[in-house]
């Protein structure tokens, strides 16, 4: 084999696919970016299709091949939909068939993230994209999550959730039977329309395509930074949904009283909203005193990489050598 490779690593969320090939001292041999992973949509085995294409890009590249077993020692792959244990299983066993590795570890696309934020294996991370997820974990191995798969679950926030929430508001406002809102108008002109009406026709009607609701959420916070009572409420809402998530898995990991990073990813929480920051922060002062938040800027790959060197048992020198070329 010409190359060392230890760690397959993959991080896969809904839109695209990032892949990772590591060497055993820590160095990137090769990447790929590929398309979504989705087997809600299209089934386990062709969403599988999807993470080989990148993979086989990946190995290509580093000229890796030749094991009996695969190209490389461990797959660690982090992955969207895969959230809860029976279905992080299941895509095991279907990585595993691929032969991509010796050993196969799946977990949420959420650890991904926590990892990429911190040192060790150690702290919570809380991540609102489209959905909103936590996750917690200690280097002995235990870990909190929660199912996250909308509101059968318990789940309140996330983009999408956001921007459901503000338009209820906003319709209730403009037809009287809710309280008056900036919404009303600030919704719909975003998509160039006069009135939540004609949103909600726009929207039944398939003029303004539904995935497109996710575009309101920056709208939604615009509106609460002008001041607006209705949309600042949400936005406070969203603080105490994170909290609530972050406080109660570090509780579950003996971590709530102890200095423990929270780590804060997706699009919603990336953006730094100045009110949604501060409530956070005077919320988990009250929740878990000892407790840091920190905006994750690494790439999820990372993560899925580091727990992959985790895995392995490599030593602190490799995995400050694959930090180090992620910046």
């Amino acid at each position: 084999m010409g190359v060392n490779a230890s760690v397959l690593a993959i991080d896969a969320g809904n839109s695209k696919t990032d892949v990772a090939l590591i060497g055993a001292d820590g160095t990137v041999l090769s990447t790929a970016r590929g398309g979504g992973f989705q087997p809600p949509a299209v089934g386990v085995e062709a969403a599988v299709d999807v993470l080989g294409a990148a993979v086989g890009r990946a190995l290509e590249l580093s000229g890796a091949s030749g094991r009996p077993f695969g190209p490389v020692a461990h797959v660690s792959a982090c992955l969207a939909n895969a959230d809860l244990p029976v279905e992080e299983e299941q895509l095991a066993a279907a990585l595993r068939a691929r032969g991509w590795g010796a050993t196969v570890e799946v977990r949420n696309d959420t650890f991904a993230i926590l990892r990429a934020g911190v040192d060790e294996p150690r702290g919570v991370a809380v991540v609102c994209g489209a959905g909103i997820n936590c996750v917690g974990m200690v280097p002995d191995g235990r870990t909190a999550r929660f199912p996250a798969i909308g509101r059968i679950s318990g789940d309140w926030g996330g983009g999408a959730g956001l921007a459901e929430e503000a338009m209820w508001f906003a319709a209730r406002a403009e037809d009287g039977r809710g309280e008056p809102t900036e919404l009303v108008r600030t919704l719909p002109g975003h998509f160039g329309l006069g009135s939540m009406y004609a949103l909600i026709e726009a929207l039944h009607l398939g003029r303004v395509d539904f995935e497109r609701r996710h575009e309101l959420a920056p709208v939604l916070f615009a509106t609460a930074a002008a001041g607006d009572p209705v949309a600042g409420a949400l936005v406070d809402r969203l603080a105490e949904e994170v909290v609530a998530m972050a406080s109660v898995a570090l509780g579950r990991l003996d971590l709530l009283y102890e200095e423990a990073p929270v780590v804060l990813g997706g699009s919603v929480l990336a953006a730094r909203h100045p009110q949604l920051d501060a409530r956070m922060s005077e919320l988990l002062a009250v929740r878990a005193p000892k407790a840091e938040l920190r905006v994750v800027t690494q790439p999820p790959v990372l993560g899925a990489a580091l727990l992959g060197l985790d895995h392995t048992g490599a030593a602190a020198a490799v995995h400050e050598r694959l930090r180090a070329q992620y910046g």
